[in-house]
């Protein structure tokens, strides 16, 4: 990786209240700050908007985004602890604290619930992650003001079956284990469409579906083992799944059954080490160990790695790319933008990131699509990197703009654009 000049950052702390309250943005950002996805997730996620943040103030970062804050104003960060009641919590936000964009979210659950507060209110919000589609094919299908910058769970799920068949993986036993709602319930259902859809022939010997936050799956680990699955898909995410690796692996599942986990990446800082070499992983996007190398991406790793002392996981790269987003919408919309500037000039957008160009184009334009990559974990000097990668675009695992995901793959994924 290229050296690059210290970062210069200037906190939004270190400017003076009187300049602050006359030329800021002030924008919300709900994390996870306590419970078992803070680590994971709710840590490189703060990290990550702090470092854009900073640097967007000091016009540090590369082009097209070196000219300083967001729309020509200082940026002013309010975090919020998304383990909380996340409707009564955002509606604080942008009631009481007066914010005028809202940045965040990991949970799909906490996602559904504030999707439709966000219309009411008509507040400019950028969904960082949960990927369930429900969020624009039930809950707010006429979005004016909601976008998600990273894609849904569709390419996750989509991408996993078409890497494991390309890949040769015997698939006439798959299993799964997944958390039991919105999110863990879309990819189950997803997956196993997928593998219906490319003619696998695929026999499903095992749904696991343990509740959120869970914890402890020896049950779930007896089933899978007790099914004898050549494939086990796995979608947890946070502590759930940090646990189900160090629980799992002992036990002997992953020397028995390819196991595959679409959040895999993120545990790369905490329980890497432990990750047996052979399972399959991705990051939910071109992120990370998958991401392409340009000069946003070379700036970002290294300037995350000087400043936190370690290599960013997906999740920062996915909060690094809703706040690119966001500037991109406010540059757009022009010197002087409002809010409602900025949706309107979001809309089927598209924009340069860490992981490319990532295009705006469902949910009428409120949507992200992107591509994933998926490879096989390999320890090198004790850390963990993937080998045997495969790539697929956007076009190959998004449904078209005007299709469900399920009645997208239910076709046979009509459309679908792969090499």
């Amino acid at each position: 990786m290229k050296k690059i000049a210290t970062l210069a950052c200037v906190s939004t702390l270190a400017l003076t209240g009187a300049a602050m309250a006359q030329d800021s943005i002030k924008i919300g950002v709900p994390v996870f700050l306590s419970g078992a996805a803070a680590g994971p997730f709710g840590e490189p996620e703060k990290n990550a908007a702090e470092l854009m943040f900073d640097a967007l103030n000091a016009g540090e970062v590369p082009a097209p985004y070196n000219s300083m804050g967001i729309g020509g104003r200082m940026i002013d960060a309010t975090f919020i602890d998304e383990a909380s009641d996340a409707v009564v919590e955002y509606r604080n936000l942008v009631e009481r604290t007066g914010v005028e964009a809202v940045i965040g979210y990991t949970s799909s659950g906490n996602c559904k619930s504030v999707a439709p507060v966000a219309e009411e209110l008509e507040t400019f919000t950028i969904f960082v992650d949960c990927g369930t589609p429900q969020v624009f094919e039930d809950v707010v299908t006429e979005p004016k003001f909601l976008f998600r910058t990273g894609p849904t769970a569709t390419p996750d799920a989509v991408g996993a079956a078409r890497y494991l068949r390309d890949s040769g993986y015997d698939l006439s036993r798959v299993a799964g284990i997944n958390q039991n709602y919105a999110w863990g319930q879309d990819n189950w259902r997803d997956f196993t469409g997928a593998l219906d859809a490319l003619g696998t022939e695929s026999k499903y010997v095992s749904n696991q579906m343990p509740q959120l936050g869970a914890g402890q799956y020896g049950a779930e680990v007896s089933a899978l083992l007790t099914s004898s699955p050549n494939v086990v898909y796995n979608s947890f995410w946070g502590g759930d799944l940090e646990a189900f690796v160090l629980q799992a692996a002992p036990r002997g599942l992953f020397a028995r059954s390819a196991v595959l986990m679409t959040c895999g990446e993120a545990l790369f800082p905490a329980v890497g080490e432990n990750i047996p070499e052979g399972a399959i992983i991705s990051a939910r996007g071109p992120f990370s160990v998958f991401a392409p190398e340009n000069d946003l991406s070379i700036w970002f790793a290294a300037a995350y790695e000087e400043r936190f002392g370690e290599y960013p996981t997906y999740p920062a790269w996915k909060m690094a790319q809703a706040v690119l987003g966001a500037k991109a919408a406010y540059a757009k919309a022009g010197e002087g933008a409002t809010a409602a500037d900025a949706a309107a000039a979001m809309t089927g957008l598209e924009f340069e990131a860490p992981s490319g160009i990532v295009k705006m184009a469902n949910a009428n334009g409120h949507q992200a699509i992107q591509g994933i990559g998926f490879g096989t974990v390999t320890q090198v000097d004790g850390k963990p990197t993937v080998e045997n990668v495969k790539f697929y675009e956007a076009e190959c695992v998004s449904p078209p703009a005007d299709m469900r995901a399920e009645d997208w793959i239910a076709s046979g994924f009509e459309g679908a654009v792969c090499e």
